[in-house]
């Protein structure tokens, strides 16, 4: 199919529709509002389910009865309202459901801004509810990228019986870029073993995330701990650039890690040997890349529109080997890519020390930096 002009919001719509989206529920919330527009549109003259629920609470909650039934369901929303999703999307692991969502990242904490960010890093990686669970999150830097984990998405959270996260940001959201959207899937629904389709001659199916004897709870427990190393030895996924001679590498995901890549390849231009290793699966993290270039770099740069999360995954990877310094603009900032040049050619020419607390340090180089 050819090449079109595609909004990131729209772009990841369609891409959910064409690979057999058959329910949505969702509430507006800026920036990822062009999105639940886009399905009020296309879901009902394809005769499929859309519900503009009255808050996201109410949301997640559609979206656990629908996905109890085997069909493919998804949500979206922004930062904010993820917090309000937190219950729900508990219960849904808990229940073990194939579900998607799509965060569209703003600035926070609190109320915070309309402006893009990567803040959410943390509740999305980190379980993101009650309880001992992990999603699989997925980080697109581009719109051809986000169509193409969409797809993915569904695929991932019917394998697994999984929750499924896109984390974007408004970047990625508001943006428009040539992309190529796939070809329609029809839609044929699953016949899951486990799915609540009706029970005429056939034992009934309960399904629910309430386990009263401890016994079972920690069975539970246990069985979705077995499945995350499954989807730990499998689905790891990134991108690498440059990687082959680096002395210095760059760790960024999403926006960060566009604009980080624009920085490195000016930095290659200057004859920096810096590379650029860019997660596209943030949870399961790419720890076994990061342990094996800690053998052969002197030093890693941690770049991230936030003050510092996915730098935690990071510091685990390196196990201290090399040093690992941080490069930051939280709130709703995009970095530009001469930002992180400057910072590349920082450690290019200074000597490779510890660095005790990298938040640390880079905070107190911020009280140079200009706010924007």
């Amino acid at each position: 199919m050819a090449r079109e002009l595609l909004k990131g919001n729209h772009a990841m719509a369609e891409a959910a529709v064409r690979a057999g989206l058959e329910a949505y529920f969702g509430y507006p919330i800026t920036p990822q509002t062009e999105l639940l527009e886009h399905l009020s549109r296309r879901m009902p003259e394809l005769g499929r389910a859309f519900v503009q629920a009255e808050s996201e609470v109410a949301a997640i909650n559609m979206v656990y009865g629908a996905a109890c039934t085997g069909v493919r369901v998804m949500s979206s929303s922004s930062s904010p309202g993820f917090s309000l999703m937190m219950e729900g999307i508990s219960y849904i692991a808990g229940t073990e459901l194939p579900v998607v969502l799509i965060n569209v990242m703003r600035g926070g904490p609190g109320l915070g801004n309309i402006a893009p960010a990567q803040g959410d890093y943390y509740q999305a990686v980190y379980g993101g509810g009650h309880g001992d669970f992990k999603s699989i999150v997925l980080a697109p830097s581009t719109v051809q990228e986000a169509i193409d984990m969409t797809v993915m998405a569904f695929d991932l959270a019917e394998r697994y019986r999984s929750i499924v996260m896109i984390l974007a940001d408004g970047s990625l959201g508001q943006m428009m870029e040539p992309a190529e959207l796939p070809a329609m899937r029809p839609v044929q629904r699953q016949e899951w073993d486990w799915a609540v389709t009706g029970a005429k001659g056939r034992p009934r199916r309960i399904l629910s995330s309430i386990y009263l004897e401890a016994q079972d709870e920690e069975q539970t427990n246990l069985r979705l701990l077995r499945r995350w190393y499954e989807i730990e030895q499998n689905e790891v996924r990134f991108k690498e650039y440059y990687l082959d001679d680096a002395e210095f590498v760059v760790v960024g995901f999403g926006t960060a890690g566009r604009v980080s890549l624009s920085a490195v390849r000016a930095a290659r231009q200057m004859g920096i040997k810096v590379g650029l290793l860019r997660p596209v699966t943030l949870s399961p993290f790419p720890f076994a890349a990061l342990e094996e270039l800690s053998s052969r770099v002197q030093r890693f740069l941690v770049v991230e529109m936030n003050t510092g999360q996915m730098l935690s995954d990071v510091l685990l990877g390196v196990k201290n080997r090399v040093p690992v310094e941080f490069y930051g603009r939280p709130g709703g900032i995009v970095p530009f890519s001469d930002e992180v040049l400057a910072e590349i050619q920082r450690i290019s020419t200074s000597k490779a020390q510890p660095v005790l607390d990298p938040r640390k340090a880079w905070l107190e180089r911020m009280t140079t930096v200009v706010t924007r």
